[in-house]
C-alpha cells in the first residue's frame, strides 16, 4: 500500500439530524457519515481540532485512511466532501465513502530513487534535483503500491526523468496526462556552474573587446 496508512479515529453517533449534529459540535465534534462498499451508511463524529489538523496538512481529499471506529471493524475509506461554515470557513460536516477493493480512486504515490552509486553523474559530483516527490495517480484500491521506484543506474549529468520512465503499477494512470512531466534531473555541481559562468562571461568579454579594436 502507498507508505503506512494513517489512522482516523471516530465515534459512532447515535442520532441523525440537524438536531443530531448541532449537538456534535457544541461538544467540538464534527458530523460525518460513511457510505458505499456495499453496505448501510453509518453516522460518525470525529475530533474537531484532528479534522482540522489534517485539513491544514494538504491533500485530505487524496489520502487514504483506515477508519477506526469503537465497536466496528476498521475500514479503508477516503473523504468525498467537506462542508465547511460559509463564514469561519471551518469544517461542519465530512462524507467518506467506503473502498472495495476494486474501487478507483486518486493517491499521492511517494517517488523512491535508487542505485545512485551506479550513476556516473552522481559519482561525478553532480546533484539530484527531486522535482516530484510524489506524484498523483489513478489506481485501484487493491493494488496501492508503496512508492514509484526510479532506477538511477547509468544516468549523467544532465538527464532527466519522466514519468514515463517510470514503470506504472498494472491499471495505474498519472492524472496528469497531457504531458511527459518531470520527475527529477541530475544537474552539474554548482561550482562546475559556476566555472561555466565565468568562462562565457570571459568569452563574452573577449569577443567585445575584438569587436571595439575592429
Amino acid at each position: 500500500m502507498a507508505g503506512e496508512i494513517p489512522d482516523l479515529n471516530a465515534t459512532a453517533r447515535a442520532g441523525t439530524g440537524k438536531g443530531a449534529a448541532r449537538q456534535a459540535r457544541r461538544e467540538e465534534l464534527v458530523p460525518g457519515v460513511v457510505y458505499g462498499g456495499g453496505e448501510e451508511p453509518i453516522a460518525i463524529n470525529l475530533k474537531f481540532n484532528e479534522l482540522l489538523k489534517r485539513l491544514k496538512a494538504g491533500r485530505f481529499l487524496s489520502t487514504l485512511f483506515n477508519l477506526k471506529v469503537e465497536g466496528q471493524e476498521d475500514v479503508r475509506v477516503i473523504c468525498r466532501g467537506v462542508q465547511r461554515d460559509v463564514v469561519k470557513d471551518l469544517p461542519i460536516h465530512v462524507d467518506f465513502m467506503r473502498l472495495r477493493r476494486t474501487s478507483r480512486i486518486n493517491l499521492f504515490i511517494p517517488v523512491e530513487f535508487v542505485n545512485e552509486e551506479a550513476a556516473p553523474g552522481l559519482k561525478k559530483g553532480g546533484v539530484l534535483t527531486v522535482v516530484r516527490p510524489e506524484v498523483e495517480l489513478k489506481v485501484t484500491a487493491g493494488d496501492i503500491p508503496e512508492t514509484l521506484t526510479v532506477d538511477l543506474t547509468g544516468l549523467n549529468v544532465g538527464d532527466t526523468i519522466n514519468i514515463s520512465d517510470i514503470k506504472l503499477p498494472e491499471g495505474a494512470r498519472p492524472m496528469i496526462t497531457d504531458r511527459d512531466f518531470v520527475i527529477a534531473n541530475i544537474s552539474a555541481p554548482s561550482g562546475l556552474r559556476s566555472a561555466g559562468a565565468d568562462e562565457e562571461e570571459a568569452e563574452g568579454e573577449e569577443t567585445a573587446e575584438e569587436g571595439t579594436e575592429e
